[in-house]
């Protein structure tokens, strides 16, 4: 497996210190901030890991997953994001993911990720359910990602106005 690392996201300033503290660990880094540069990068093949943030400005980072899989079918990939969802993290996995971090994560954390092998079982059982609050967060973005992220098609869906809908996804889901 190679020792380099794509990062892609759109806070520049988070993926240039993200891929400091990969150099500094002996990767070799390539980065993108949209998918349009992702797809401008040559030797997406021999690339080892993968670190994907989920929202690309208006886009989704499910899309980076998939080109980079349709690049190398190898390449070990983690998901980070600020808007974990139970049906983001379900999509990441079936498109390939070999794990989802919340941010914000340290980089040790994520080079734990990468580096896990498959057989290892890290999950864990919760013992309390989940609130009504996220429960409610956990619904809204599993119809978005029915709607392949069309908010104006989601709303309709659940019979709610579009502007209800862009101002509950905008708030931070809470944790339970």
């Amino acid at each position: 497996m190679s020792n380099s690392v794509i990062i892609v996201d759109d806070d520049i300033a988070f993926c240039s210190a993200l891929s400091r503290a990969f150099a500094k660990r002996d990767y070799s880094i390539i980065s993108a901030h949209s998918i349009a540069e992702l797809q401008d990068i040559n030797g997406l093949g021999e690339v080892g890991y993968g670190v994907v943030d989920l929202r690309l400005g208006e886009e989704s980072g499910l899309n980076a997953i998939k080109l980079l899989l349709e690049e190398n079918p190898n390449i070990k990939i983690v998901m980070l994001t600020a808007y974990a969802s139970i049906a983001t993290t379900v999509e990441a996995m079936k498109l390939g993911a070999i794990n989802y971090l919340t941010k914000p994560a340290s980089v040790q954390e994520i080079i734990d990720k990468l580096l896990q092998s498959p057989d290892q079982e890290n999950a864990l059982i919760e013992e309390t359910p989940l609130s009504v609050k996220r429960l409610e967060w956990e619904h809204l973005q599993k119809v978005l990602l029915e709607h392949d992220g069309n908010i104006s098609a989601a709303a309709r869906a659940l019979n709610m106005h579009r502007r209800t809908l862009q101002r509950k996804l905008q708030k931070r889901p809470v944790k339970r």
